[in-house]
């Protein structure tokens, strides 16, 4: 790569429209910072919502998105060149340019090794769904082996991994989803329901706790299936960011509904997520991923809001 080579970026130049693939300088490096070559970075919702602009934390435009990538170092003070970093945190895609890109300039800080040969779309996808559904069902929802435990959205990255760990914790576990189509991509450790199917006849009587990552009327049907002095941790909101309840009835229903926010609780996680990477890379745990070039980010973007993709969205930048 000499000085003024051109790579490949997804910039975003209004809030609301998607973002241009186009050609620009690669970064040149600097000190404090890394230069990676890009393979993979994840599409997901929180990138979308900046992409839309109803985000907490928005950039100035123009600006590339892309909170989570996958990449060999080019350039760094502190990183071995052609390691293999997961790079993220930081501001990456918030504050500052992210990983839609074939380059990326990122703080030293925000790249993380991970072992040679992992999968470039599993290293850049696995975290969030992992650490989330280590702390909600271990941290948050503190569920018992015997314990009846209903996941909303149980085909999707973070619910189809937490239906895995639930159930290694001895947990006999319900899988709600809201399409049939996705029925049969609902970990074989847990009774596939659909969502607008959700009763107390579908489930097997009450339960003892409710992992949800999805919100809206689904978390509203959930809440009256769990059995006083249990517990809803709640994770997403892909079907809603509100939902109504009699608070009358909920006093009575004494549930405690419990927030799950990986963002405070990354650190805590880190080491199980870790673990749980290389369980994913051996076949012990499954993630769902579907890889797309960034040519048809359109196509995975509409997959991602009609609730179509399985698992976890990735841009193939290889």
């Amino acid at each position: 790569m000499t000085s003024g080579s051109l790579s490949r970026a997804l910039v975003l130049e209004e809030f609301g429209a998607l973002p241009r693939l186009v050609s620009r300088p690669v970064p040149e490096p600097r000190p404090g910072h890394t230069l990676v070559r890009m393979l993979a970075a994840q599409v997901a919702h929180l990138d979308l919502n900046v992409v839309d602009g109803a985000f907490g934390i928005l950039p100035d435009l123009p600006a590339v998105p892309g909170t989570t990538g996958c990449g060999v170092v080019l350039a760094s003070d502190t990183h071995p060149e052609g390691a293999l970093v997961r790079v993220d945190g930081k501001g990456l895609g918030l504050r500052r340019d992210g990983c839609w890109a074939d380059h990326a300039l990122v703080p030293d800080a925000a790249a993380t090794l991970v072992p040679d040969g992992t999968d470039p779309a599993l290293a850049c996808s696995f975290f969030s769904p992992a650490g989330t559904a280590w702390a909600a069902v271990h941290s948050v929802a503190g569920v018992r082996a015997g314990e009846r435990v209903l996941v909303t959205g149980a085909a999707g990255a973070v619910g189809s991994l937490t239906v895995q760990v639930a159930a290694r914790a001895g947990a006999e576990v319900i899988g709600v989803v809201g399409r049939a189509a996705k029925l049969d991509h609902v970990p074989a450790a847990a009774k596939a329901v659909l969502a607008a199917e959700l009763s107390a006849e579908a489930v097997g009587g009450p339960v003892d706790a409710v992992i949800d990552t999805v919100g809206g009327p689904v978390l509203r049907d959930a809440l009256g299936l769990v059995r006083p002095r249990g517990r809803v941790a709640l994770v997403g909101y892909t079907a809603g960011r509100e939902f109504s309840v009699d608070l009358a009835d909920f006093l009575l229903a004494d549930v405690s509904l419990l927030p799950v926010n990986l963002m405070t609780r990354g650190r805590e996680v880190a080491a199980d997520a870790e673990r749980m990477l290389g369980e994913l890379a051996a076949g012990e745990l499954t993630l769902p991923i579907e890889r797309c070039g960034p040519d048809r980010l359109a196509e995975a973007v509409e997959r991602l809001r009609t609730g179509e993709a399985v698992g976890r969205v990735v841009l193939d930048l290889a």
